[in-house]
Parts: structure tokens; C-alpha cells; sequence
């Protein structure tokens, strides 16, 4: 819901504040006050386009702050607002309202900030798109597109045609997805067997050498080991002499382990207990050579007695090298190369068989497209029906009691453009993102009249009264929080004014409405009442501002819009009268 908006420099307007409340706001006043400009600052929010125009003469730049909160809207609303300030990394203020700020130079530079944080205008626009919807003149147009029609007939239709819709999207993902396949393969069917040959020449090469993980470390560390042999059989067959004594040796030059034991039998032979006390430490030392006497005889054995090792490892380390020179830079890359070529080859069967199959795979997947685009047809043909006579229902009393809506339901013929045109039922359609229909809203302004689409039949102000009773029938779909309407009482007056009121107020009960009117039978109906006036400061400038208004202050403008009769008194027992009759109204609607 909008909760607060502040307008600075935008039109006739210097600076002004409006807080709006939930159920029904009006905003009146006189031509020129600037009504319009309360509207294009919501403009400005929902991230429309920005007209340097707008900016006040002698200002250097507009700014439009608003102020929402999303308690109040329902659940898929909260949900995607939630996403939009989750990605932008804006922030709500204590409360739980989240500012957003549009700012427009007189220079055509525009910004845009949201909870804190600079965002582009689009962001603006995803922010506020569950939240506010803006029907002003240029809005009610967009009613006369087909997309939109369709779109108001989908929603009209809810659960009847949203799974309906969702099962077509995803039937349709999936035989594009294998369409686009099965033509890659047939057009590129010589490519795909060359890169296929290439692909097992390289797996047969690889499957040939059989690398283990890691090998080419292991083969290196064992390379540098059996290069240094004879030195390292040296090395270790001298200490083990120099601790054991060489096999040759005489025994009492047999090594260090010898002169240990010696060393101990001498000690433990004196009666003197300083040196005997040596004893245990000899005993220590002649554990820890025996050890590493152990030790080297079992390094030597170990040692490979083979001439051959070293050039077995070596021709294996050749194998390896020639594949990592062009697979990848070790042994482990080129396994998981080898993977990821088995993969990829698995998916490039081109053969004759594999054709088939997916040919076979492609017309199975369009069946599902025909199948689920039947039942959408039908779906929405079916509310097609219930739309228009609800809508015209609305419509007798909008002061177009003959008026008649029909919502007409057609397969859209695949052009001869068509990437992907889809056969139902002998017929050659276009099988777009939302089906393969179109809608188009025909009016019947009067009895007897022609049924004409909305974009030749209707009139600005029965254009509006359309969008009204569409609004008044989708009204239960929660689509947004707020709904502005800018001259939806254009050319019509008495009872029909009367009528619309009453529907706004209707539509109030489940949605913040604010409403410009220039018709005091509508502008009784509001829990809120607005008023946009100018004042001149002498200097030949003029400022408006946004004041609401009490009770004894509306039954003043409501006398004024009864043609100006503001200051008689049977002006004002006609606005007081006017207002008790709304009331009666709204609560007998």
C-alpha cells in the first residue's frame, strides 16, 4: 500500500506532501491545479519513462519520494517485493515501509533509489509492479493490446487456466529443447562424426597407456631414487659396516656395535659404582644401533637388484608424457579430460538409429505441446464467456447499459517466419510463450451496434469505463495493492457517475484506490478526500499543493464542483445531501 508521497518541482508543483490511507482516496480540485502531476510522480515510481518537461520551470531537478508498506498485500506479492529488495540489497526502514525515490533533472538525467540504495529505473518497476497499478489515459491504451487481454483473461480464469498454462510452458521448453537438438544433429551430422572419430581416437590412445591417478608424481620420485643407485647402495651399505663391521673384518675390529659391547663388558666389570652407573646408557646406545643396523640391512635389500627398473620407468614415463604434452599438463588432467570426451561422445551418436530415436523423442514431446495448447483453448475459451458477461454486467452501469463485451478466443496462424510452428488439429499455429491463442476484446457500444475491437470501437471515456468494470471483475485477484485511476469519469455524468463511485468503493474493500475525478458524485464516495489547489505568490508564479480535507471542508468542494456553488447555501445542502446519499450507497453495495 502507498502510504506517503512528497513531490518536489515537478509541474505547477513546488513542493508538496500527501498521506493516503487504505479504502478510497480522491484527489479533486480545479483544472490546472495539478491533479495530473500526483500521477505522473506514481508514474515516475513505477519506473516509467522521464520527461525533463516535468520538471518545474526555474528548478533544477524533480524529486518524487514514496512510501510503501507490504503488510497488506497478499503472500505472492510479499514474496516477490521480498526478491526485488533482496537483489538490489535495500534496506525497509523500522517500521517496515520501504522508501522508494525517483529523482528527474531538468538536464534529462534520471535516478532511482530504493531503500537506501541507487538502482536503476527498472528496479523501481519490479519493486512496485505487485504493489501499484497506474491506469492513467496512456495505461487504459494498453487495454487495446492483444498480450494485455490475454493477460486479464488468464488472471480472470486463475486456477482454471494457471497449472493449464504452466503445464504448455514446460511441455514447450522441453520440445524446443529436443527440436533444437535433433536439427544441430541433422545439420551438423558430418561435423558431429568427425569431432566423434576424433573424440575415440584420442579415448583409444589414452585407454592404450591406462594412466592411474597420480602416476606420473610416483614414476618421477622413483626415477630421481633409481638414477642415484650405486651412490645410495654405497652410502648405505658403509654405514652399515661402519655400525656392524664389515663381513671380512676381524672380529675385534668388527664395527661400532662391537666396541659398544666391549665398552659395556669393561664397565660392568669395575666395583666402582660412578662407572657403572654408565652402564644403562651403553645399554640405550646399543639399542638404538642395532635399530638402524636393522634398518639399512632391510634399505639394502629393498634396494632394486634389477638393471632393467630404471629403464621399464623410464619408458613408462615417456607414455605418460606423450599424453599430458596433448590432453593436459599432468596425468590426473588428462583422466578427467578423458571423461569428460566420454560424455561428450556419448552424446554425438549421429548414427541413422540414434536420428530416429530422438525424431521419434521430438514428435513424442510435440504431442504433449498439442495436448496441453488443446486444453489451455479450451480453458480459456471457457472463461473467455464468463469474462464478458461479467464485465458487461458492470458495464450497464456505467452508463453503458447497451454495451456488450465480447472476449473472443483464436489460434494464432504460424507466419511464414515461424521457427517452430506447432500442427493442432490440421492446422499450421504459432506456439508462443503463453499458447497458441490470442485474445481480442470486442465491444458492442450499444444494441444493434457492430462488435468492433476496443481499439475502433471505444471512445476515450468508454475506453475508461472498460478498464473500471475489468478492474471491478479482476478485483479478487489481488494483482496489486494500489490501483490509481487518472479521468476513468471522463463523459459521463448523473447516474452513471453515481454508478462508477459506487464500483470504486467496491473495488476499495480489497484495494487502496485513489482516484482523479472532476465529478463531485464520484468524490463523495471516498473515505479520503485530497485537494490539489494552486495559489499565486504575487510574483506572477503559481505552486500547488495536496491538503486533505475535513468534513466541513469537503461538503465546500463538493459545492464547488457542483458548479461552483461553493458559496450558497443550496449549494452545500446539495454537497451535504450528495454525500449522505453516497454513504446509503456504499453501504447497500
Amino acid at each position: 500500500m502507498l502510504t506517503e508521497i512528497r513531490i518536489d518541482g515537478l509541474g505547477v508543483i513546488s513542493t508538496a506532501t500527501a498521506q493516503f490511507h487504505a479504502g478510497l482516496t480522491v484527489l479533486t480540485g480545479e483544472t490546472g491545479a495539478g491533479k495530473t502531476m500526483v500521477v505522473t510522480s506514481l508514474h515516475l515510481l513505477s519506473g516509467a519513462r522521464a520527461d525533463p518537461g516535468r520538471v518545474r520551470l526555474g528548478a533544477a531537478r524533480a524529486v518524487v519520494e514514496g512510501r510503501f508498506t507490504v503488510d497488506d498485500v497478499n503472500a505472492a506479492a510479499r514474496a516477490e517485493v521480498g526478491e526485488v529488495l533482496e537483489a538490489a540489497a535495500a534496506q525497509a526502514d523500522d517500521d517496515g515501509s520501504v522508501i522508494a525515490i525517483r529523482t528527474v533533472g531538468s538536464d534529462g538525467r534520471s535516478r532511482a533509489h530504493l531503500g537506501g540504495r541507487s538502482v536503476p529505473a527498472s528496479v523501481l518497476a519490479d519493486f512496485t509492479a505487485p504493489l501499484l497499478t497506474v491506469h492513467g489515459q496512456n495505461d487504459q491504451l494498453r487495454l487495446q493490446r492483444p498480450e494485455q487481454q490475454l493477460g486479464a483473461l488468464d488472471q480472470f480464469a486463475g486456477d482454471t487456466v494457471g497449472p493449464l498454462l504452466r503445464k504448455y510452458t514446460v511441455a514447450r521448453r522441453s520440445w524446443l529443447d529436443a527440436r533444437s537438438e535433433l536439427l544441430e544433429r541433422t545439420a551438423r551430422s558430418r561435423e558431429l562424426a568427425l569431432e566423434a572419430d576424433r573424440l575415440q581416437y584420442a579415448l583409444n590412445e589414452i585407454d592404450a597407456v591406462a594412466p592411474e591417478p597420480g602416476e606420473d608424481k610416483r614414476i618421477l620420485d622413483e626415477v630421481r631414487r633409481l638414477s642415484d643407485l650405486d651412490s645410495l647402495r654405497e652410502a648405505a651399505a658403509t654405514a652399515h659396516d661402519a655400525l656392524a663391521g664389515p663381513s671380512d673384518a676381524p672380529e675385534d675390529h668388527s664395527g661400532a656395535l662391537a666396541a659398544l659391547g666391549l665398552a659395556r663388558a669393561r664397565i660392568e666389570s669395575s666395583d666402582d659404582p660412578k662407572l657403572t652407573a654408565l652402564a644403562p646408557r651403553l645399554e640405550d646406545a646399543i639399542a638404538v644401533v642395532v635399530d638402524v643396523t636393522t634398518e639399512l640391512s632391510s634399505y639394502l635389500s629393498d634396494l632394486p637388484s634389477d638393471p632393467g627398473a630404471l629403464d621399464s620407468l623410464l619408458t613408462r614415463q615417456a607414455e605418460l608424457k606423450g599424453l599430458t604434452r596433448k590432453y593436459a599438463s599432468d596425468v590426473d588432467g588428462v583422466i578427467a579430460w578423458a571423461e569428460d570426451a566420454r560424455t561428450r561422445l556419448g552424446s554425438l551418436d549421429v548414427s541413422e538409429e540414434a536420428l530416429a530415436k530422438l525424431s521419434a523423442e521430438v514428435d513424442i514431446a510435440a504431442e504433449r505441446v498439442r495436448e496441453a495448447a488443446r486444453k489451455l483453448s479450451t480453458a480459456r475459451a471457457k472463461s473467455a464467456g464468463k469474462l464478458a458477461a461479467a464485465v458487461s454486467a458492470e458495464l450497464g452501469g456505467l452508463a453503458m447499459g447497451k454495451a456488450r463485451l465480447e472476449v473472443a478466443v483464436r489460434p494464432v496462424p504460424a507466419g511464414p517466419q515461424d521457427s517452430a510452428p506447432l500442427t493442432v488439429d490440421g492446422k499450421e499455429l504459432h506456439a508462443g510463450p503463453t499458447g497458441v491463442d490470442e485474445v481480442e476484446f470486442r465491444l458492442s457500444a450499444h444494441s444493434g451496434a457492430q462488435s468492433l475491437p476496443l481499439s475502433k470501437s471505444a471512445s476515450g471515456g468508454e475506453l475508461s469505463r472498460v478498464m473500471l468494470a475489468l478492474e471491478v471483475v479482476l478485483a479478487s485477484s489481488d494483482h496489486g495493492a494500489t490501483m490509481v485511476f487518472d479521468e476513468v469519469d471522463a463523459g459521463v455524468g448523473g447516474r452513471a457517475a453515481v454508478e462508477i463511485g459506487r464500483r470504486l468503493a467496491r473495488l476499495a474493500r480489497t484495494h487502496q484506490v485513489i482516484v482523479v475525478t472532476h465529478l463531485p458524485q464520484v468524490a463523495a464516495f471516498a473515505d479520503t478526500h485530497l485537494v490539489v489547489d494552486k495559489s499565486d505568490d504575487g510574483k506572477g508564479k503559481v505552486n500547488s499543493g495536496v491538503r486533505a480535507l475535513t468534513k466541513d471542508e469537503r461538503v465546500i468542494e463538493l459545492a464547488r464542483m457542483l458548479a461552483g456553488l461553493d458559496d450558497t447555501e443550496t449549494g452545500r445542502a446539495h454537497a451535504e445531501e450528495l454525500l449522505e446519499t453516497a454513504k446509503a450507497e456504499r453501504a447497500n453495495a
